[in-house]
């Protein structure tokens, strides 16, 4: 037993257990806990702005209303902030984890840990303490976030999604690496001969290819390795990537094709939960360090590998063998059925079994001295890429910036030919890019067949006309581009329903977090322009240094980008879309705003996706704009309150909007707005802001809140 001195406060009891003392009790009353007990959390969200700063806001509140100590590391878009000294992990009681994305719990092995959403840091942040530390130490071996257990069954999509989205942003760099030489290689050093695009084996060329071939042989491997990784952490990374390459390797089960990327997400699936549940059983502690290194591995490659050459592959052999024998059938009267089928196939599971079922069947046609199923399937390979690249174009913000990065590069593999450049994006929505690449693929192949275009390579793409091998190339084009309007039309439509059909738990961190990455590019100081701004407010926005000499720029804060122009008390609009036009309005008069419709527009648009009303009467509206000429942030309050759809059904009464140029970009606007989360988050703040009763005062009160924006610890 051991106690601490009466002049340290109240006594604390304990037992040593595994080198830990249990916790004491978490006050029910007004009872000051002990100093002593300090708290560890993690924040982090997705997009690493709002609900990360929040979540950190919140409990460091909670912990010190119940008077424990605690210190918040922060996993933000700016980096990693407040990162714990080894120090600070010997010393700590307990951890709670908030975050919506992977985080390494290797460095708490013993610790009492608590793992759960970002969004609990915030609505919940004293009973995620109070759980953490009544929770059983972990053992001494590195720990992982076994995110099904600690999440709850009411996020068990959350998890699975999450663990998807894992795997698909470590597969990206493949595809577009692998892609982009394949397409380079074929347009300089390709030659159209009977078996298609060659490049001669003496050429630079077809080294550059052969490197390119190693990326796509690779991204389904990684894929799968990488969904493993994020469900059983470690010990299903080798297993996964192992399976994903059984998975895409037809001749393991006697396939003429394999599986291809859905065969990598279905083992990146089996083994992480496999190798999940071997984790959980227990065993004697001489065994359990080797477990996740030499057992865990081992057992679940044989069992998820096994699975698919044992049982799946025989029966994927048959129902690809039986679907060429099918399409055999159709040929001839039935030659617009078959378009329709071949351009499906084509841009169903893109360079998949399937996929590759119907290239292989318009082949082996050409051979046969039918160049017609060839000239479909031609038709229908580049949809999926352009189809998906146009969406990013059309409606960027329906997809994230990665995305987008990925469908500029799916627009040049798509002319190559290279259907593959789409599986980042169907492989993160595939409810809604699947379908619509098959409608658009179908429809290019049933154009084709109409207008009897040929092919003589077994190739597809534009690339193919260029060189020479198509027939009818009027009508081959306006197959493509037919199919390729129908795949990004119906995928936006598609995302669109899904975006403002459900709106997700987490849904203020997209919204704040969005407006954050928006308005990520430093601005200068406006000027003379704003030389009618009172005193009280010019000062943080217009003051310049005085001295010649030079000196380091001083770090920017919210009232950068603020002043009493912009901030208007008591409204009478009562309709959001009536508020977003009043601010829009008084941004225009600092000059920031040029085209007020632009920005209302941009900003109306956002609001479709999700609402930006973050609760607790609080909302933050965002337009990324070209009507905006350098970021600017309003104020609007409200007290009888704007309905603003917000997910604690509450109006909102504190309305900040900001608006960016479209091609605004860095980091310092992410920790100016980190700092506007987290003073949103605290009472005294927001009820300085309640009472204000002229703009000066709203400037008085950011000024007393909100601290400069340092650099990220790293």
């Amino acid at each position: 037993m051991s106690t601490r001195s009466m002049a340290d406060g109240p006594p604390v009891v304990g037992v040593v257990l595994e080198g830990h003392r249990t916790m004491p009790d978490t006050p029910t009353d007004t009872t000051i806990a002990p100093p002593t007990v300090l708290i560890l959390a993690i924040t982090a969200c997705p997009t690493g702005i709002a609900h990360t700063y929040m979540a950190a806001e919140k409990l460091d509140a909670a912990a010190t209303e119940l008077g424990y100590e605690i210190r918040v590391e922060t996993h933000g878009s700016v980096g990693v902030e407040g990162t714990f000294s080894q120090a600070d992990i010997d010393r700590a009681d307990a951890v709670v984890v908030a975050a919506d994305t992977q985080i390494d719990l290797s460095r708490f092995g013993g610790k009492r840990i608590v793992s759960t959403r970002v969004s609990d840091g915030i609505h919940r942040p004293a009973a995620l303490i109070a759980e953490a530390l009544a929770a059983a130490p972990t053992g001494r071996a590195a720990v992982t976030t076994d995110a099904p257990a600690s999440a709850g069954k009411r996020d068990i999509g959350g998890f699975i999604y999450r663990a998807l989205m894992n795997g698909v942003s470590y597969m990206i760099p493949f595809v577009v690496v692998g892609g982009l030489l394949i397409a380079i290689s074929l347009s300089i050093g390709g030659e159209a001969t009977p078996q298609g695009l060659v490049i001669p084996e003496d050429s630079f060329w077809f080294t550059i290819n052969q490197i390119g071939v190693l990326g796509f042989t690779l991204m389904v491997p990684i894929l799968s390795g990488f969904i493993a990784y994020a469900i059983a952490d470690r010990p299903g990374l080798a297993p996964g990537m192992i399976c994903g390459w059984i998975a895409t390797t037809g001749s393991f089960y006697n396939s003429e094709s394999g599986a291809g990327f859905i065969g990598g997400i279905v083992t990146g699936f089996l083994v992480g939960f496999v190798a999940l549940g071997i984790k959980k059983i227990p065993v004697h502690r001489f065994i359990k360090p080797i477990m996740p290194i030499l057992v865990i591995p081992v057992i679940t490659t044989l069992v998820v590998g096994g699975l698919f050459v044992l049982a799946l592959g025989q029966p994927i052999a048959w129902v690809f063998s039986s679907m060429t024998d099918f399409l055999s059938s159709l040929d001839g009267g039935s030659v617009v059925v078959l378009g329709l089928i071949l351009g499906a196939m084509v841009a169903f599971d893109m360079g998949g079994p399937i996929n590759k079922t119907a290239f292989l069947f318009g082949s082996a046609l050409i051979a046969s001295g039918n160049p017609a199923p060839m000239g479909m399937v031609a038709a229908a390979i580049a949809v999926p890429p352009l189809g998906m690249g146009l969406a990013t174009v059309i409606r960027r913000r329906f997809f994230t910036p990665v995305e987008r990065e990925a469908g500029i590069a799916a627009l040049f593999m798509g002319f190559f030919g290279i259907t593959e450049g789409a599986i980042p994006l169907a492989a993160a929505r595939p409810l809604q890019v699947i379908p619509a690449n098959v409608l658009g693929g179908a429809v290019a192949g049933a154009i084709a067949a109409i207008a009897g275009v040929t092919n003589a390579v077994p190739h597809g793409g534009p690339i193919v006309a260029v060189f020479g091998a198509v027939s009818g190339v009027p009508m081959y084009f306006v197959a493509i581009l037919s199919g390729v309007a129908v795949t990004a039309l119906v995928s936006v439509l598609l995302i669109g329903i899904s975006v403002r059909k459900v709106v997700p738990a987490d849904a203020a961190a997209v919204a704040v977090a969005g407006a954050a990455a928006d308005a990520a590019v430093p601005v200068a100081a406006p000027g003379a322009a704003a030389s009618a701004v009172s005193p009280v407010a010019a000062a943080p926005v217009l003051a310049a240094p005085a001295a010649a000499e030079p000196v380091a720029p001083a770090p920017k804060t919210v009232l950068d980008y603020i002043d009493e122009r912009t901030i208007v008390l008591d409204i009478d609009e009562t309709d959001r879309d009536a508020v977003i036009r009043r601010l829009a309005g008084l941004m225009q008069t600092t000059g920031r705003v040029l085209d007020v419709d632009a920005v209302v527009q941009a900003a109306m648009d956002r609001e479709l996706i999700s609402t930006t009303g973050i609760g607790e009467g609080i909302a933050i509206p965002h337009a990324k704009s070209d009507g905006a000429t350098s970021p600017v942030l309003a104020f609007a309050r409200s007290r009888d309150g704007v309905d603003w759809n917000s997910l604690d059904e509450a109006p909102a009464h504190l309305i900040f909007m900001i608006a960016v140029p479209e091609a605004a970009a860095g980091t310092e606007h992410l920790k100016v707005l980190a700092q506007l989360s987290r003073s949103l988050m605290k009472p005294s703040f927001r009820a300085s802001i309640e009472m204000a009763a002229t703009p000066a005062d709203v400037l008085a009160a950011l000024a007393s809140s909100v601290r400069p924006a340092t650099p990220a610890a790293h």
